[in-house]
């Protein structure tokens, strides 16, 4: 509250106002919403991050563990993960545009880039970090590899791969936006840059990214959540024991 009275008061006794005041973008909210156009906007953007990051989790978290798993094969293929994860999702947008043109297909595939190498990287750095406490238990108990990867490895890493997955969801959404102020023609991306070409809109610019914090703030407290769950709070009093 003391954010908007303090924007409010900025705005009024600026002689050149840069942004439209909380009003006028409570004002463009409800514009949107009248017309439709909010609950359009950001179904299509949670659409394009819900697709392109469960495919980035179905792929990413295997690839780490396998990679983590089997040394050869991950001290053969790390040294190309590590060569295309520097490269920004946004450098792939118009390679995106020539391989599924424009529209759904685009965005999803780069947010699945933009996703898939920190999960990749979390995954293979939760597994390097189980103790071997933890393999020689697994072996002593006579499990076999398919049994130690469900009863011993899964539930040791888990805690450490849900922060990189809360990570990698907030990239996600950040991708998601860049993606959509050029590869499609709807989401909040577009509203943005759509609002500022059709008519210096700025309060309808200011709303979108109100509207992306919020939304975006929400996705994190959702897997906060999640982190926080009874089932896994043993990881954490495990972190804090040892610190």
């Amino acid at each position: 509250m003391s954010l908007l009275i303090a924007w409010d008061l900025a705005i009024r006794l600026g002689r050149v106002p840069l942004l439209p005041g909380p009003l006028a973008v409570a004002r463009a909210i409800g514009e949107l919403a009248q017309k439709g156009f909010l609950v359009k906007h950001v179904v299509a953007s949670l659409f394009r991050v819900t697709w392109g990051y469960l495919l980035a989790v179905s792929v990413g978290i295997p690839l780490g563990i396998l990679l983590a798993w089997y040394r050869r094969g991950g001290l053969a293929l790390a040294p190309l993960v590590e060569i295309v994860r520097p490269i920004s999702a946004l450098a792939w947008i118009p390679l995106a545009i020539l391989w599924f043109g424009v529209g759904d297909f685009s965005s999803i595939f780069i947010i699945f880039v933009a996703s898939v190498f920190p999960l990749t990287v979390a995954a293979m750095s939760s597994v390097a970090s189980v103790s071997t406490t933890h393999w020689n238990a697994g072996r002593n108990f006579g499990l076999s590899a398919d049994q130690i990867a469900l009863r011993v490895l899964l539930p040791a890493i888990l805690p450490r791969l849900l922060v990189g997955l809360r990570l990698a969801l907030g990239i996600a959404w950040l991708v998601v936006v860049a993606a959509e102020m050029i590869a499609v023609d709807s989401g909040l991306g577009f509203l943005i840059i759509d609002a500022r070409n059709a008519g210096n809109r700025y309060d309808l610019v200011v709303a979108g990214m109100a509207l992306i914090g919020t939304i975006g703030l929400a996705l994190d407290a959702a897997m906060r959540r999640v982190e926080r769950l009874r089932a896994l709070r043993w990881g954490y009093a495990a972190a804090e024991e040892t610190a």
